[in-house]
């Protein structure tokens, strides 16, 4: 079971940076502006983000099992299609199709984890492998993108998930069980329109920046975007089956863990994309070298997830969800200080291993805490928040480092690849700023003993 939800997993998280890599390649074959190449990793995100609650909610009541190879099936045709189109417009829908069924998977996927590992230590590895592989996963997507990009072409990219999805699907009929939530199975089809329209034109608000953070357009879009946030909490208090039950948010340390992966999830997806432009563009790697120059972070995350896993139950996740922030804060701000004429050695390295001490002491505890205390009826729709908060994170932290990244670049002094790389390290300082205030957010948030934040017994309800 576990082998299958950790697959589904890497699946998706992979595919949020897989194209990254691939991304200059296909944009000259597609004939994509330098302005909209980013919507091809943001159509991904913000599909995923906007429709993982309504996910949820299917999930609990559709059937988990049922949602779980019905999002692979959609995952897998739009990745078909992705690899097969002949325009960059093409290639955004297509990846917008892949976030829309990925956001059938992901909450159905993580659901089947929440209601089958209940208690103790079982539950604490379990969680600590989905989170793992959340981690480095993305990692791993420039990886694998790299070597794709070389050897075959960027749209394998996408096409290399279609024997992926073939292989989950028949383990899944074989070995997954099907479960659901009692009750009441209307959707909130009022909720799912006010939220799905509110992420969106936050995400959008944010994107057209670029123009200045006073441009009627961009607070337009923001102060819509959060308005519609604002009447979708009004829906969901009024509604008799909400898309998401607001005693989901409101638990003080399942809202601390979901403000974490928002800030987490802008790292994940917003930075990296930044990291693969200046190995490629600047210091002239290849894609497949340029994969592979980031797995220094892959693998700390991959050695120090087991060690952090044994070290939960002594010290409390607690201290790992305030110092890992901090440390991943610090390698991320050392990757500001790069130059046009640095080395990988030297400037790009050693903040990699760094941050990938940081991130393996968030992920170990992260997801687990985002989903402490769930009732088995709401478990799909706290896996879909926790999810959401990843992509909208990463949607906006996008947005965000690449308007700073641009205004960065076109106030440089610098010249050529001076000015680039001005404007990458602007993005990663932002970045650091980003995941150092989940340090603060932890501090205040995730309180209780060790015993009530990683309950021993069966899942309970924190007050």
């Amino acid at each position: 079971m576990l082998v299958i939800v950790g697959l589904a997993q890497l699946v998706v998280v992979l595919d949020g940076t897989i194209v990254n890599i691939a991304l200059p390649q296909a944009q000259v074959e597609l004939g994509l502006s330098d302005e909209n190449r980013q919507w091809v990793v943001t159509a991904y995100a913000l599909a995923f983000g906007a429709l993982l609650l309504l996910g949820g909610r299917i999930a609990d009541f559709w059937g988990r099992k049922r949602t779980f190879i019905v999002g692979m099936i959609g995952f897998g045709a739009a990745s078909a299609f992705g690899g097969l189109v002949s325009t960059g417009e093409l290639l955004v829908v297509a990846r917008a199709l892949q976030g829309a069924f990925a956001a059938l998977l992901a909450p159905a996927a993580l659901a089947v984890l929440t209601t089958t590992f209940t208690r103790g230590r079982e539950r604490n590895t379990a969680f600590a492998v989905f989170g793992a592989i959340s981690g480095a996963g993305a990692a791993v997507g420039l990886v694998l993108g790299g070597v794709l990009t070389e050897y075959a072409s960027w749209r394998w990219c996408l096409l290399v998930n279609v024997p992926v999805v073939l292989v989950a699907i028949i383990a899944a009929v074989l070995v997954v069980g099907e479960s659901k939530a009692e009750g009441d199975n209307r959707l909130d089809v009022v909720g799912t329109i006010v939220v799905a329209l509110g992420l969106a034109s936050l995400v959008y608000g944010f994107t057209q920046a670029e123009e200045g953070w006073g441009d009627p357009v961009v607070i337009g879009f923001i102060a819509l975007g959060a308005g519609l946030l604002a009447l979708f909490v009004l829906v969901e208090k009024r509604s008799d089956h909400p898309l998401l039950p607001l005693g989901v948010l409101t638990n003080r340390v399942r809202g601390g863990a979901f403000l974490v992966q928002l800030l987490v999830g802008s790292v994940m997806i917003g930075a990296l994309l930044y990291l693969t432009f200046h190995l490629q563009i600047v210091l002239g790697f290849g894609p497949l070298e340029a994969g592979i120059a980031t797995l220094p972070m892959t693998v700390v995350i991959t050695i120090l997830a087991p060690v952090f896993t044994k070290l939960l139950p002594a010290i409390g996740p607690r201290v790992l969800m305030i110092v890992g922030p901090l440390v991943a804060a610090g390698g991320l701000f050392w990757l500001s200080r790069v130059t046009a004429d640095g080395s990988y050695a030297v400037e790009v390295l050693p903040p990699l291993v760094v941050m990938g001490v940081g991130l393996a002491a968030i992920f170990v505890p992260m997801q687990n805490l985002a989903l402490a205390g769930v009732a088995p009826h709401e478990a799909g729709a706290a896996s879909a928040t926790s999810n959401a908060m990843m992509q909208i994170g990463g949607s906006i932290g996008l947005a965000v480092y690449t308007n700073l990244y641009a205004t960065a670049a076109a106030g440089s002094a610098a010249a050529g690849l001076g000015a680039l790389v001005d404007g990458y390290s602007a993005a990663f300082v932002g970045a650091a700023i980003a995941v150092l205030v989940a340090a603060p957010i932890s501090f205040l948030m995730i309180r209780g003993s060790k015993e009530e934040l990683l309950p021993s017994g069966p899942v309970v309800h924190m007050g």
